[in-house]
C-alpha cells in the first residue's frame, strides 16, 4: 500500500507552473450574455464520439453561465493570439464586451462564440459536469468543428507565454 505524503499547496502550484499547457479560450453565450475564459486545463477525452473536457474555477460566479447555456466552444490559440489570452485571463480587468472586441468572433453550431482564425474551434454540447476541489470539469461532445490556418501554438509555462 502506498503511503500518502502531505504536499504543500505552494509547492504544488510551483510545480504546476513548470507544466506546459496549450492556451485556449473557452466561450459560451446564452440570452445575449457572453463569457470567455483563458484556460490551459483542457484535453481530448474520446474521438468516437468526439468529446473533450475543460476545467474552470467554480468560485467565479460568471462561470455558471457555462452550465446555464449547456454549450461551449474551445478556441485553440496561436502565438498571434497572446493579447487575447491575456485579456480573457482577466489580468487587464477588461469587461466582457472589451474582451470580445479585440478579435473577430462568429458561431459554428451551438451559438457559443467561435474565434475566427483560431488554430481549431471545438463547438460543444455540454454532456456532463463534475466538481473536483476548486474546479468544475465540463465534458462536452463536439458537434461543430473548424480547423484554422497552421501556425505556432501558444503555450503557457513558468508563468509566461511561449511557443513551439
Amino acid at each position: 500500500m502506498l503511503k500518502r505524503q502531505t504536499i504543500d499547496s505552494r509547492d504544488y502550484r510551483n510545480a504546476m507552473a513548470r507544466y506546459a499547457g496549450h492556451v485556449q479560450i473557452a466561450t459560451t453565450a446564452t440570452d445575449g450574455v457572453r463569457r470567455g475564459v483563458t484556460v490551459t486545463a483542457a484535453c481530448s477525452v474520446s474521438d468516437n464520439p468526439g468529446t473533450l473536457l475543460v476545467c474552470l474555477n467554480h468560485s467565479h460566479p460568471h462561470n455558471e453561465l457555462f452550465m446555464q447555456s449547456g454549450v461551449f466552444a474551445l478556441n485553440t490559440l496561436m502565438l498571434e493570439h497572446q493579447p487575447l489570452a491575456v485579456a480573457f485571463s482577466g489580468v487587464d480587468h477588461l469587461d466582457v464586451d472589451e474582451r470580445f472586441a479585440l478579435a473577430e468572433w462568429d458561431t459554428i453550431t451551438t451559438g457559443a462564440p467561435a474565434l475566427v482564425g483560431a488554430a481549431t474551434v471545438f463547438d460543444c454540447r455540454l454532456i456532463e459536469t463534475k466538481t473536483v476541489a476548486t474546479h468544475k470539469i465540463l465534458i462536452g461532445e463536439v458537434i461543430g468543428l473548424r480547423v484554422g490556418p497552421p501556425g505556432p501554438a501558444l503555450l503557457y509555462m513558468d508563468r509566461g507565454y511561449h511557443t513551439v
